[in-house]
Formats: structure tokens, C-alpha cells, sequence
């Protein structure tokens, strides 16, 4: 297992909400992610290409769960990640874990997971995203 860590900016780049009804401020959201890296060591598939991430959001007042898919593109392969976690309505801020569970190219057999934060940054629909934790290039 390796330890690795990493520092993202990430955009909103498409945002669907919708009032569920039952209470005030309670919101469904879909949401499409795009970033790119602040802080990346290089690994065995290369340069960084992309990263994706597509969300669903529960939320009351701002506070609440969330979960979702997200896709990291190299030079020589893809990783595929789950995410979940939960928004503190009071800092804005999002923590939860992650797992990979799927690696494409040179990244096929990897396996991994960890923890994240996304926290909000002083221009609109823009977080910084970190996250930290162990993975292991297996057979593939």
C-alpha cells in the first residue's frame, strides 16, 4: 500500500436543484464536477489529463448528505472512484470517504481508498478538494 495525497480546484459546471416540499430550505441537487490539480505527485499512469465527478445532494438548510461517482484521467489510464459524504451547513464544508473500484490501463487491478474535504473558495461554484489515502496497484 502507498500513501498519496492530493489537492484539486474543481468547478460546478452543471447544477440541477429541485424543493422537495416537506420543509423549508430541503433541495435535491445533481451536480457535474470538473478540476484540475493544485498539489499531484506523478505516478505510474503519468501526466494528469482530467477529472470528472457527477454528485447527488440531500440537503436541508445547506447541511446534509452526499454521494457520487467521479473519473480521473492520465496519460496511461483511468481511475474510477465512489464517493460519499456530509455538508456542515454552518462552515460549508463537505467530509466523507472514497474507493476506488475500478482502474483502466496502466492503473488496471488498482484499489484504494480514503478520506476527503471540499471546501468552499471565495469565487462562485469553485471548492478546493482534498484528499488522502492508500492505494495498491495489483495484478491486472
Amino acid at each position: 500500500m502507498a500513501k498519496r495525497k492530493a489537492t484539486y480546484r474543481i468547478f460546478v459546471t452543471r447544477r440541477e436543484s429541485m424543493y422537495v416540499g416537506d420543509q423549508p430550505d430541503h433541495s435535491l441537487m445533481l451536480t457535474e464536477l470538473e478540476g484540475e490539480p493544485v498539489e499531484l505527485t506523478v505516478g505510474v499512469a503519468g501526466e494528469f489529463i482530467s477529472r470528472r465527478s457527477v454528485g447527488f445532494h440531500d440537503r436541508i438548510k445547506g447541511a446534509g448528505k452526499m454521494e457520487g461517482y467521479a473519473l480521473s484521467t492520465f496519460q496511461h489510464g483511468q481511475v474510477y472512484s465512489r464517493f460519499e459524504g456530509q455538508r456542515d451547513g454552518m462552515t460549508k464544508i463537505t467530509s466523507g470517504t472514497w474507493k476506488v473500484y475500478r482502474g483502466t490501463g496502466k492503473l488496471t487491478g488498482l484499489t484504494g481508498q480514503g478520506t476527503f474535504t471540499v471546501e468552499p473558495t471565495d469565487k462562485p461554484r469553485e471548492f478546493i478538494l482534498k484528499m488522502e489515502g492508500d492505494y495498491e496497484l495489483g495484478a491486472g
